[in-house]
């Protein structure tokens, strides 16, 4: 859901969806006693979640936030009101909003605090795990994964004892995982290396740079369009440590450093080609979503961009600096660890341990081709209950000191209620004030000040990948196309699941976008980045797709329409939660900073989310998740 001062509302025009939303208006909801509750409403349809064959991380075509899943919560947006909510007759001890990491991990730390309690789980989407998705291809009878949304288990700084702690929990250890089911060596050992591919609507021709392992970038870049001292420059930026800032102080340099752009320190500082900025334009799109003109040089210097080796800065954290460069500058981060479908590993292993019904035990190996069985995720009389499609539209303490909270939400058009004895909002920071209006108008603007960075990740899946070997390349850079970086799927091997080892062998791509809006201070860009996901149709996505595709790797026989076989679209409006900038934010003391002021406890209603901490990593949404559980029942 988009955020107050979100102006794309282009589903909001369209007269269709008017009229099905005009449906849903009616009296304004009111909290009423748990002790209340009508009778419970006439049994529906089965759920689709609860048919058999239903099994989401097979489908294709355009997930991630899918048609179905927002529609309701941007009608909360643009002020219409649910109609009244039939109770159930159901009363648990909590009920969760939202079923990714954070929110699965509040169910699982609650019930470890608070033994034998009841939970029910409620999420917008079709299916489980929030960001922490999973695509499944199977492709002549074999079984490809990829991650749909979280890539891997990591952090810019150590795993705190509490985020080690669950992951522990759960049969998860991140290093002991490192060391045996990646093998970082193999594409390597096929000669296959990293390269950039130049387009030619912003370098006149289109050219593949291929660069190995410790090769002169003089040698790569020869023969490429960009002019001889860009080719000059960029060489001498990544392998001639050069004092930029000579005769200034280190608090000097630290100090313009901090507040200046890396496209201004190219061009202002090292005075460098223009095409050098172009070259490098889209390399913190993976980190923060925006390219080198919203991000400060030293924040890039901390995430890898070259220019920072001669200028005689002391190791470490230095000069203001967001938690993302501040972790790697001082710790060089965590164990990183991509398992076969990403952070959705984790997502499974907590609704394992929430509804094993649904994921028998066993090892964490089997769990990775285990399918999960979605119609024992919500059964009655499950102390754990997951419930998909459920679009949560209020949460409200109840009037009159009664202890607990009525939670409403709608699902296949009808609306229902439910009572509780506490409820974590593990959902994005901007929907909560809608969700929540109680909440005190100063809480509601910091919520209202989250803004996600909006990203597309697309899994495509490929007959062979014998193209890729011919060009000699298992990444590629994209600094100036429509998606930024494409990949070979990783080679990992994990319990009776392998990544194909032959080029002959069908295998996934890994194609990334981070749309937003060059030139423009960080939330500018996100919002347009967000509009711009959610007027584009799959068409469009499978377009470029292919023709990216062709010209990258039409040169080693790449064919389109001859090798790919599925294409499924990620698209995340509302991707990584928004992190300090130092370039556009004031700084504050922690405790006067938005996600702080905006994480307020209410009631018998706690706040959670990697938003809650202004931190878009896996550790910061458990972390969270901890925190609210501690605040309602205690640590």
């Amino acid at each position: 859901m988009a955020d107050a001062h979100d102006g794309s509302r282009g589903e909001a025009a369209d007269p269709a969806r008017r009229r099905l939303l005009g449906r849903l208006a009616g009296a304004a909801l009111a909290p009423a006693a748990i002790s209340g509750c009508t009778p419970p409403a006439p049994a529906a349809l089965a759920a689709p979640q609860d048919l058999p064959g239903y099994y989401p991380p097979l489908l294709t075509g355009l997930r991630g936030s899918h048609p179905g899943a927002f529609e309701v919560a941007h009608a909360l947006r643009d002020g219409l009101v649910p109609p009244p909510a039939a109770s159930t007759g159901e009363l648990y001890d909590l009920v969760v909003v939202g079923a990714g990491i954070s929110g699965l991990t509040a169910a699982l730390l609650y019930r470890e605090r608070v033994p034998g309690a009841s939970v029910l789980v409620l999420d917008n989407h079709d299916d489980f795990g929030g960001h922490a998705r999973r695509n499944e291809f199977r492709i002549g009878g074999e079984l490809l994964l990829m991650n749909g949304g979280t890539y891997s288990i990591e952090s810019p700084r150590p795993y705190s004892a509490i985020a080690e702690g669950v992951l522990r929990r759960l049969g998860i250890d991140a290093a002991a995982l490192d060391k045996r089911v990646q093998d970082r060596q193999f594409y390597p050992s096929l000669g296959l290396a990293d390269g950039v591919f130049l387009d030619r609507e912003t370098f006149g021709r289109d050219h593949l740079v291929r660069r190995a392992p410790d090769a002169p970038w003089a040698q790569a870049l020869a023969g490429s369009p960009l002019p001889a001292r860009a080719q000059a420059e960029i060489a001498r930026l990544e392998e001639s440590p050069t004092d930029y800032l000579h005769g200034q102080s280190v608090a000097q340099k630290i100090a313009r450093l901090e507040h200046l752009s890396y496209r201004d320190f190219l061009g202002e500082v090292v005075r460098a080609d223009p095409a050098v900025a172009a070259f490098y334009q889209q390399r913190p799109h993976g980190e923060w979503g925006v390219g080198i003109d919203a991000v400060s040089a030293l924040e890039a210097f901390a995430t890898g961009l070259p220019g920072r080796d001669g200028l005689g800065l002391p190791p470490g954290a230095v000069g203001d600096l967001g938690p993302t460069a501040a972790g790697y500058a001082a710790t060089g981060g965590s164990v990183d660890v991509h398992l076969p479908d990403g952070g959705a590993t984790v997502a499974r292993a907590l609704v394992r341990a929430l509804v094993p019904e649904a994921l028998p035990a066993g090892s964490l190996e089997d769990l990775v081709t285990l399918p999960a069985d979605y119609a024992a995720l919500d059964r009655p009389g499950s102390p754990v209950r997951v419930r998909l499609s459920a679009t949560v539209v209020r949460a409200a303490n109840l009037a009159g000191g009664a202890a607990g909270v009525r939670v409403e939400y709608l699902r296949h058009g009808r609306a229902h209620a439910v009572g509780a004895r506490h409820c974590v909002l593990a959902c994005w920071n901007a929907v909560i004030p809608y969700l929540c209006p109680e909440l005190p108008p100063a809480q509601q603007a910091a919520l209202h000040e989250s803004v996600k960075t909006p990203l597309i990740e697309v899994s495509v899946a490929i007959r062979d990948w014998q193209s890729l070997v011919r060009l000699g390349i298992a990444h590629v850079h994209c600094p100036g196309a429509y998606f930024s970086d494409l990949y070979l799927n990783e080679c990992v091997s994990m319990g009776r699941y392998a990544t194909p080892r032959s080029p002959d062998r069908p295998t996934l791509l890994r194609l990334e976008r981070t749309p937003c809006l060059p030139g423009e201070p960080e939330h500018v860009q996100n919002r347009a980045g967000r509009a711009e996901i959610l007027a584009t149709p799959l068409e469009r996505y499978e377009r470029e797709v292919r023709a990216q595709l062709s010209r990258v790797l039409g040169p080693g026989g790449f064919d389109a329409d001859r090798d790919i076989l599925a294409i499924t679209v990620n698209r995340w409006p509302h991707g990584y939660a928004p992190e300090y900038n130092p370039l556009w934010d004031r700084p504050l003391p922690e405790a006067e900073r938005p996600h702080v002021r905006g994480r307020a406890r209410r009631g018998a209603i706690a706040i959670a989310n990697s938003d809650a901490a202004s931190f878009a990593f896996m550790d910061a949404a458990i972390e969270q998740a901890d925190r609210a559980v501690g605040e309602l029942v205690g640590s």
